[in-house]
């Protein structure tokens, strides 16, 4: 049975737009060469392409064969470094680590604990200094606030505004 998306993406090419500002804020200040960035969520590839382009490698996943198989296409098309996999979030378990990890308006979708889940996951594939940046509802702001600051690892938050927080694994500081 086709998700929603997965019939949305079948009627239009990009229908989500452009690719988030503060994700855009964040690469513009973002100094890292050749990143390895995981795209969660990512459907067509708004923020995966957008994050290619910048010389990046990124890996998208997303449910939707229609929005992976479209990201493929533009990615082909542009000759940039990104492998796309069809994967329920639910249940799926990155390989590799990453240096960034983009969540952009993807967890709300899940049921609470299942977004926990999702993050447990995720968190011990960000490499040392690498980040996690999520977009989301306000309202689930806090549980992940909270997620990060009980989690294992060492997150320092380096950016929190409404609908948007942006982490940062075991910061390097100079001494």
């Amino acid at each position: 049975m086709p998700t929603d998306y997965e019939k949305l993406y079948q009627e239009q090419r990009h229908v989500l737009g452009k690719p988030t500002q503060v994700f855009i804020d964040f690469f513009d200040g973002y100094t890292k060469e050749k990143a390895d960035v995981l795209d969660l969520g990512c459907g067509q590839g708004r923020d995966g392409l957008f994050i290619a382009r910048l010389g990046h490698r990124v890996v998208g996943v997303d449910i939707s064969e229609t929005g992976i198989a479209q990201l493929l296409e533009d990615a082909k098309t542009e000759t940039l470094a990104i492998e796309g996999v069809v994967a329920d979030l639910t249940d799926y378990v990155p390989a590799g680590e990453y240096d960034v990890v983009v969540l952009d308006r993807t967890l709300h979708m899940l049921d609470a604990p299942i977004r926990l889940d999702v993050l447990a996951r995720v968190s011990p594939v960000v490499r040392d200094g690498g980040f996690v940046l999520l977009a989301d509802e306000k309202s689930n702001m806090s549980a992940f606030r909270d997620f990060f600051a009980q989690d294992a690892h060492d997150w320092k938050i380096t950016h929190d505004k409404k609908s948007y927080i942006c982490v940062q694994k075991n910061p390097i500081t100079d001494k």
